[in-house]
């Protein structure tokens, strides 16, 4: 195959400072940013999810033809004023305003195969529901003011209460966002923090160019398109227990409101793809009837996520200390609710301890050790398979999709991922890693040469980041075996973790 990848980035940026008098400070940025990415393919790949049941590998196995270009493009002119003025004793006064001038452009051509291991329409890895030509360019102005007083109420209580408003020219919405924050001390060596507030964000393709998933955003005023809305509440409480160890407690909750997703097949849209279909009665079973996910976007999307963190350290007090580092605990649950079901994020995680140490024998040598162990992210497995289909050219220029077969005559299955009721519904395996370092001075604290030894995943667990479906030759049936196999296991996983 060939592939052709071109890529820049470009920043430039002018910052100014100043004071106001003795009691005020002004901060000013200007900076334009421009982000191109072009990607044109043009490929046979065996696909290892896709074949019939020959004895053959060479006959049972079909090629997918990914056939795409792609171009995202995104300039940015922005300004930023900043204030701060000492209003008294006990008032701090923050406030600014910014302004974005934004130029956005999508566009490709998919005249190859789809990719039928997203089970998400929209996926930006092309997903089904992906339409085949797309030229978007979206032009906007995004702008926003904020005010923030930092109250010294009390001797042990400061309040930061702060106001911000948001407007966007691409879906033509302005919004209002109250937010509030506490500093209590309790004690010299007792600290909580609480805070709660609205906070959003404006549609566009600047944050979309490195998602999973792909909307398109061409009609987002004409659609009414919200700004996605998060309502936020959180608490730490910290303490100091001896010196040079400190521990800390967060909790937060977080209400997700307007997401924008892509929304679902209308029912006409739905039977239109449906009736491409040219399958026998006997294989109707094959056909994906069940609505699929559009790259039309709506703010039908909501969740919620809460968890609480739990970390403990000890840092270095004098030459003496011998061990220093930390541990952290994070319990979390992250879920999504979408086309009429609850279900988790892609990024939900249950659990995660990490843990760092180093234990100094002297001024000359250091062990240090890491320490991760982590429950698995979500994935939406496979539910079993399905005859796959393949387009052939009709009288007058129109397609269909008829069953495809093999050179020997022999049906070709797929994976079948299911509807949206089997997005995330599995979990990876545990994530589990020790690493080890030895740091040596040959003159002690006072030398220039440090030498040191790295030992990366030192109990050689393989861990898993992902499953790859497989199709082999079963003996005892008339269509092939499934076999899900880690694809990212051992070394490879650091690079993933990372």
């Amino acid at each position: 195959g060939e592939f052709v990848t071109a890529a820049r980035d470009d920043l430039l940026s002018l910052g100014f400072e100043t004071n106001l008098g003795s009691r005020s400070r002004s901060r000013t940025k200007l900076s334009f940013y421009r982000n191109a990415d072009d990607v044109d393919v043009d490929a046979l790949f065996r696909a290892e999810a896709r074949r019939s049941n020959a004895v053959d590998d060479q006959v049972g196995f079909s090629l997918a033809d990914v056939v795409f270009t792609r171009g995202l493009s995104v300039r940015d002119l922005s300004a930023r004023q900043d204030f701060a003025w000492q209003a008294s004793d006990r008032h701090l006064i923050e406030s600014g305003g910014e302004v974005h001038s934004l130029s956005t452009a999508v566009s490709w051509r998919i005249a190859g195969d789809r990719n039928p291991s997203e089970a998400n329409g929209s996926s930006a890895r092309g997903g089904v529901g992906l339409p085949s030509q797309l030229d978007s360019d979206l032009g906007g102005t995004r702008s926003g003011v904020y005010v923030q007083d930092r109250f010294q109420m009390m001797d042990r209580l400061v309040l930061e209460p702060g106001l911000r408003l948001d407007h966007s020219t691409v879906n033509g919405r302005a919004i209002l966002q109250p937010r509030l924050a506490a500093n209590v001390f309790l004690g010299g060596k007792t600290r909580l923090r609480l805070g709660g507030g609205l906070y959003a964000q404006s549609p566009g393709y600047e944050k979309l160019i490195q998602s999973d998933y792909f909307l398109d955003l061409t009609a987002a005023r004409g659609i009414g398109l919200l700004h996605e809305k998060a309502i936020h509440a959180m608490f730490a409480l910290e303490r100091d227990l001896a010196r040079g160890v400190n521990a800390r407690v967060e909790g937060y909750y977080k209400r997700f409101l307007d997401r924008i997703i892509g929304r679902l097949e209308t029912d006409a849209e739905r039977l239109a793809r449906v009736a491409s279909y040219d399958f026998p009665p006997e294989l109707r079973s094959s056909i994906p009837t069940a609505a699929q996910i559009t790259s039309i976007p709506t703010n039908d999307g909501q969740g919620r996520a809460y968890g609480v963190d739990v970390f403990v350290s000890r840092r270095a007090v004098s030459a003496e200390t011998r061990l220093t580092g930390w541990i952290g605990y994070a319990w979390g649950r992250a879920n999504r609710e979408a086309y009429g079901r609850e279900y988790a994020f892609e990024y939900d995680r249950r659990h995660a301890l990490n843990a760092v140490g180093r234990w100094r024998f002297g001024p000359r040598l250091e062990v240090g050790a890491t320490g991760k162990l982590y429950s698995g992210f979500p994935r939406t497995p496979v539910v079993g398979l399905r005859t796959a289909a393949v387009e052939v050219a009709q009288e007058g220029g129109a397609t269909r999709l008829v069953p495809e077969v093999d050179a020997l005559g022999g049906l070709v299955w797929t994976t079948d991922l299911g509807d949206v009721s089997n997005i995330n519904e599995s979990r990876l395996p545990l994530f589990a890693r020790v690493d080890l370092r030895v740091d040596w001075k040959p003159r002690g604290d006072a030398g220039r040469w440090l030498f040191y030894l790295d030992v990366i995943n030192v109990l050689a667990r393989e861990n898993v980041g992902a499953y790859e479906a497989t199709l082999e030759h079963d003996p005892t049936s008339d269509r092939p075996r499934l076999v899900e196999t880690p694809s990212i296991s051992g070394d490879e996983n650091r690079i993933a973790d990372l």
